[in-house]
Formats: structure tokens, C-alpha cells, sequence
């Protein structure tokens, strides 16, 4: 195969035959499944990003929006361009009357979260593949072939991708950052293939920056833009001059997504910066949000680092710079951090032919204490909110959401249970015999990782809706307010103007003007913080002020026009 540089660098990596046994694809399946559709199902859309999101999907299905128009009651999406809200909302259009509008919205988003994991695999897979990555032979043979190398490689960067922190709450929302972060993974799978399968690459890139700019992000498109030219340059492939030329096209196209998009006044150009680095902030963020990706990173790229200008170091590491400088610069935000998950994951991959074994055993214990101990805490807040046992925990998650409805389901009890004893058998088989698999000290952050997740979405789903949806608040509104009469909330956000739309059936404009706009209106929605008290307005009667009762929510005030 042909070398990507011209002088070529030992690999580091030595490893046998026997340590590349590949995870049976069964059981990566049923992983991954089991992190995907967790919270797809049984659940309202949640506060602020969540609904809000969802809120602009809900409206263009309805027709009260248009395809570059997007608003809900005249308040239209504060970021993430229109591909997300296109998506949602076609997906609402074509199962309406048949299926949940939320469900229905998050169909593509699930989807879009499955795709970011198998491009993940697939670029893992090639950049492994790679001559300059393979393992060096072993002087009396038994040394792993490459094919079963790529292979391994790629499930360790699957499961490290699936233990991080960061991807556990933002992978599983309504918003425009997953679309962000299938264009970022599809870019990365299209500079890691471009070698071996020039076509499918080169289908990967042209797609991955207009996918990014019409998500919001045609900063960050024109940057790894500029990321994948500067790796053809350094190639020596002898079709890099054909490579440059489909990322400069994909750059194109995504400035032209961008620049069609200013026009029609559905996006504007232009970069969120910080007015001062708070690089204390950054460090927190990225402590817990990129575990256990970065630390094995930074293990690469010091065992690697001979080989950083090779393309299956090169790819991920500067598109993992230049997102953690964005982040950096737009004043620590986890959205834009969201976007190197896939190549820190990649990164972390190549760390695990030189992994101690005694570094191997520290995470292993680890993530076995830890992950045993939340599972064990959801266990007991489950009984303590069905038995009332233990009482404190009973009394403390009634002061966290008062007046819960504990809700039993079968269902959910069978697949906690299962997830349980599934977490049960990977320890016993971790802790009980010696693997040699590359990826063996990953399984049980991943697992750990996933369990947790499976186990607040099913044994803490009603207590969870309850206290993170808007429901139980627009049925105490609705206590007064007319099912389906038209609201003025002037000032509102998009997420209790989607509330009001959704949960109770009502018009409403949200715009600053609202009540002048609106003579006939009778009703009148002010929203406040948990902490500032309800005003006197001139030719409106206070009906109510009503509170989610949860720590720290907001308060809404309903009035009614004398």
C-alpha cells in the first residue's frame, strides 16, 4: 500500500495474532442499540434545547412555518440553521395521525446517532488498515494481520466513543449539535477512506460541510475544510491532487449552502466568540466531558509521536485540535466540543496496542466500582419511589419533583433487569479469566456507560419526564386557561411557546409586540424566573402564577385582558 509521507516510521505497536480476536458483532449490536434507543421512546420533549428544538419542527409540520421561515409563535430558532428543523419536521409531516409527533422527531436524530457510531467504526477501520499503522512483524511470525487489526482497532474506538461523557445527554436530544456531529463523522470517515475507497470518500466529504453548514455550524465546515487540504497537501498519494479537489468542492458547496441561506434570511455567518478565553472553564469541560477518550489520546500521541504526520494520526489530530481551539474560542462551549468526540475516539483507539497492563487493570476497577455504585443508587431510588424505601431517598427525590406519579411498567422493569445481569456477566468475564483482545479494557467503561443510561431511561423514566417536561406545568395553567384559546407570551422563549402549543392545543405569538399585535387575544403568558415576583399590568387581570414545583424552575404568570 502506498505511504502516505515520505519517510517512513516505525510503528509502535506489537501485537499478536491472539490479541486481535474481534468483539462478536452481536454483541457490539446489541451495545449499541442498547445506547441508541434508550430515551427514544415513552418520554415528552424536555426543557430548553430539547423542546425548543422540537417546537420549530412541530411548527413547520403544522404549516405555521415555512421551509426558510422557521418559527414558533413569531420567535424563530436561535442556531442550527435548517437542515435539523427540515428533518424533524418532515419526519412529523409523513407520521402524522399514525405516531407521536415527538417520537416522530427524533426517528432522524436517533438515526443520525447511529450513523456518527458506524462512521466512527469505518474510519477507525481504514486509518488502522493503513501501512504506516500496522503493527510491526514479530520476529518468529504470529504477528496480527491487518485486516483483523483494522478490525479490532475499530470496535476500541466504538466502544471508547460510547464511554465518553460528553455524547451521553447531547447525543440523545432534538437538537441541531447531532446533525453537527454526523457531518463531523461523516468528514472524518471521507479523509480516512480517501486511500483505500476513493469513491465512497469522496461521497463522505462532498456531503459532510454543506451537512455542517446548513446545521448551523459553516464555521467549523470552512475550518475542517481547510483541516482536510492541508492533509492531501502533506500526502503523497499520487491522487492527492484529485483529493484537494473534493474537499475544496465540499468547502464550496458549503459556502454556497451558507451564502443561499443568508440570502433567504434563514442563517447568518458567523463565529460565537468569547470576549475573553475562559480557559479555567475549558480544562473542567474537558475533564469530565471527553472521559475516557482524552487521556488515552494524549497516550497516543506521545507513543505515536514519530508518526504525527502520517494520515492515521494526522486525520484526527488536527481535526481534534482545531474543534478544541473553536471551543476554546467560543468561550468553553460543549456544543462545539461535542464535534471531536469521533476523532478523540479514534485517537484513543491507537492506544491500546501500547496500553500497560496495569493502566488496563485501573480502569477496569474503575469503571466496575463506579458504574456498579450508579447502578446501585437508580436500583434504590426505583424502590424508594414505588416502596417509599429508604425514606430519605424517598423524601428527597418528592423535594426534588413534588407530587410525582409513580407509574409501574412491566416493560421497563424486564429491560432494567436484563441490562442488570448483562452488566453482571461482562464483569464476571473481565475480572474472571485474561483476554488478550486490544479492546478489552474499553468493554467496561462502554458497558458501565450504557447500563447507566438504559437504567435511568426505564426504571427513572416517569420521575424524569416529570421533572425535566413541561406537562405537568401546562395542566396546572390549564387549570384556568381554555383549551386551544390563542396566547400572548411576549418575551417567551421557544420552549413554553412550543409548551403552549403543544401540550394545550393553543395559538400563540411570542413576539415583543404581542399584545398590541393581537387586540382579540384574552390571554396573556408571562414567563419569570423562579426568584423575581409577578408584575401589575395595565388592562390585564392576573389569573395565576404557576411554578414546575421542581428546584429552580421557572414561573409562569396568566393573565387575562379586563
Amino acid at each position: 500500500m502506498h505511504q502516505d509521507f515520505a519517510r517512513p516510521k516505525a510503528s509502535p505497536a506489537l501485537v499478536t495474532q491472539k490479541s486481535v480476536q474481534p468483539l462478536p458483532r452481536w454483541a457490539l449490536l446489541l451495545l449499541c442499540a442498547a445506547y441508541v434507543l434508550p430515551g427514544v421512546f415513552g418520554r415528552d420533549p424536555w426543557k430548553n434545547a430539547d423542546i425548543a428544538s422540537f417546537g420549530q419542527m412541530w411548527s413547520l409540520a403544522l404549516g405555521d412555518a415555512t421551509w426558510f421561515n422557521l418559527q414558533i409563535g413569531g420567535v424563530p430558532p436561535s442556531s442550527g440553521g435548517v437542515l435539523p428543523y427540515w428533518l424533524g419536521g418532515l419526519f412529523i409531516w409523513l407520521t402524522q395521525g399514525w405516531l407521536d409527533p415527538a417520537l416522530a422527531a427524533r426517528i432522524p436524530f436517533a438515526l443520525a446517532l447511529a450513523g456518527v457510531l458506524a462512521l466512527t467504526w469505518y474510519a477507525t477501520y481504514h486509518l488502522a488498515h493503513t501501512e504506516a499503522a500496522r503493527p510491526l512483524p514479530l520476529a518468529f511470525g504470529g504477528e496480527a494481520q491487518p485486516r483483523d487489526y483494522a478490525r479490532a482497532m475499530a470496535d476500541g474506538a466504538l466502544l471508547a466513543l460510547v464511554a465518553t461523557l460528553g455524547l451521553l445527554q447531547l447525543g440523545h436530544e432534538t437538537t441541531p449539535e447531532l446533525l453537527q456531529l454526523l457531518g463531523a463523522g461523516a468528514f472524518l470517515y471521507g479523509m480516512a477512506a480517501m486511500d483505500q475507497h476513493p469513491r465512497q470518500a469522496a461521497c463522505a466529504a462532498l456531503l459532510s460541510l454543506p451537512i455542517l453548514a446548513a446545521s448551523g455550524s459553516p464555521t467549523i465546515a470552512q475550518g475542517l475544510g481547510a483541516v482536510g487540504l492541508l492533509v492531501c497537501w502533506r500526502s503523497h498519494h499520487p491522487n492527492r491532487t484529485r483529493q484537494m479537489a473534493f474537499v475544496a468542492l465540499a468547502m464550496v458547496l458549503a459556502a454556497a449552502v451558507t451564502g443561499g441561506l443568508v440570502l433567504q434570511g434563514s442563517a447568518r455567518w458567523g463565529w460565537k466568540l468569547s470576549d475573553q478565553l475562559q480557559v479555567a472553564n475549558f480544562a473542567q469541560l474537558l475533564l469530565w466531558f471527553t472521559w475516557p477518550a482524552l487521556p488515552l489520546a494524549l497516550l497516543t500521541l506521545w507513543h505515536w509521536r514519530r508518526q504525527w504526520q502520517r494520515r492515521h494520526m494526522a486525520v484526527p489530530l488536527l481535526i481534534t485540535v482545531f474543534v478544541l481551539m473553536a471551543s476554546l474560542l467560543m468561550g468553553a462551549d460543549q456544543q462545539a466540543l461535542l464535534l471531536a468526540l469521533p476523532a478523540l475516539a479514534v485517537l484513543a483507539a491507537f492506544a491500546l496496542p501500547i496500553l500497560l497492563r496495569g493502566l488496563g487493570a485501573a480502569i477496569d476497577w474503575f469503571s466496575v466500582l463506579f458504574f456498579t455504585l450508579v447502578a446501585l443508587y437508580i436500583w434504590l431510588a426505583y424502590a424508594a419511589i414505588h416502596t417509599g424505601i429508604p425514606a430519605r431517598l424517598a423524601a428527597n427525590l418528592d423535594k426534588r419533583v413534588p407530587d410525582y406519579d409513580a407509574s409501574f411498567s412491566w416493560l421497563a422493569l424486564v429491560l432494567a433487569t436484563a441490562g442488570t445481569l448483562a452488566w453482571l456477566a461482562i464483569v464476571r468475564w473481565r475480572t474472571a479469566r485474561r483476554s488478550h483482545a486490544l479492546w478489552k479494557s474499553l468493554v467496561l467503561p462502554a458497558s458501565g456507560v450504557t447500563l447507566s443510561w438504559l437504567l435511568l431511561l426505564t426504571l427513572l423514566l416517569p420521575l424524569l419526564d416529570q421533572g425535566r417536561s413541561h406537562r405537568l406545568l401546562m395542566d396546572r395553567v390549564g387549570s384556568q386557561l381554555p383549551r386551544g384559546a390563542a396566547v400572548c407570551a411576549p418575551g417567551a422563549p421557544a420552549s413554553i411557546l412550543t409548551a403552549l402549543s403543544y401540550f394545550g392545543e393553543h395559538p400563540v405569538d411570542g413576539r415583543a409586540d404581542a399584545a398590541q399585535r393581537q387586540p382579540r387575544c384574552e390571554w396573556l403568558v408571562q414567563r419569570l424566573p423562579g426568584d423575581v415576583r409577578s408584575q401589575h399590568l395595565p388592562g390585564w387581570t392576573k389569573v395565576g402564577v404557576y411554578n414546575q414545583r421542581t428546584r429552580n424552575s421557572e414561573k409562569l404568570v396568566l393573565y387575562r385582558r379586563q
